[in-house]
């Protein structure tokens, strides 16, 4: 009886616990230049103390509500999370073609994409929790965006790109230092297989230190409910290859935040 007792004291404590977390999240106002900027922050409560930070950047959709689940699930594993806003005012696209259209703008001019995204390191870096170290997470467009911060030399640890963009870009000072790791549909047409090919010689030229995983049966745009599930379009939801590479996710950032 008495371990019986002692066993549910330990399990009301447990529930205790959990239910006093909570997930803080808040808007962001900052700005790039003139460009008005409205990023979302994510951060548990019940952690004491300053943390590690995970910078996300969004699809080629802007600033949506699957840039912001991700930096809660990032919260609730401890850690301080921004999902940063590219477009300007928080801007979230639905039509494909001003969705291209607008991109494109950035993946033309991989200087600005590089300063946008690293306005929102910016802040993100002047938080009251940030602990000194971040990683930069992205997805499709946000995953060619996460890519140039580690081509850029920004200032990132590492950085994460789902099913993002692999064309080659400009590295500064011929040499990338942030760890890289590569999440991508072995069945993305939207991805050449030359720019595969050239990436990671690129990365290997650069002297990086990278990974490049590949999901047998995925396409374009796998950890994004909101794609579907029919991968005939060429861009659909794949749960398995969600969930898989976002337990290699939690890896690759324990790995560098120890």
């Amino acid at each position: 009886m008495r371990i019986l007792a002692v066993l549910t004291m330990a399990f009301l404590i447990l529930g205790a616990s959990i239910a006093d977390a909570k997930i803080v999240t808040e808007k962001v106002k900052y700005k790039d230049g003139k460009t008005k900027l409205v990023g979302y922050m994510a951060y548990d409560d019940s952690f004491e103390g300053k943390r590690p930070a995970v910078m996300v950047v969004h699809e080629w959709w802007g600033l949506n509500d699957n840039a912001k689940k991700r930096a809660e699930m990032l919260a609730e594993l401890g850690y301080l999370a921004f999902a940063v806003d590219m477009y300007g005012n928080g801007k979230v696209i639905s039509d494909m073609k001003e969705a291209s259209h607008l991109s494109s703008l950035y993946r033309g001019d991989r200087k600005l994409m590089r300063q946008r995204a690293n306005a929102g390191l910016k802040v993100l870096e002047k938080h009251k929790l940030y602990g000194g170290k971040t990683v930069a997470i992205g997805y499709c467009f946000g995953g060619t965006a996460v890519l140039e911060m580690a081509r850029g030399g920004l200032d990132v640890l590492g950085v994460a790109s789902f099913h993002g963009g692999l064309a080659p870009g400009e590295i500064d000072n011929e040499k990338i230092t942030a760890d890289v790791i590569v999440f991508h549909g072995g069945s993305d047409g939207f991805i050449k297989p030359e720019d595969i090919t050239n990436f990671k010689k690129e990365m290997t030229d650069a002297g990086a230190s990278w990974q490049f995983v590949t999901y047998g049966g995925a396409v374009h745009s796998f950890t994004v409910k909101e794609a579907g599930d029919d991968p005939s379009k060429g861009a659909a939801y794949n749960e398995q290859a969600d969930k898989r590479s976002w337990s290699e996710l939690k890896r690759f950032l324990k790995e560098i935040f120890e």
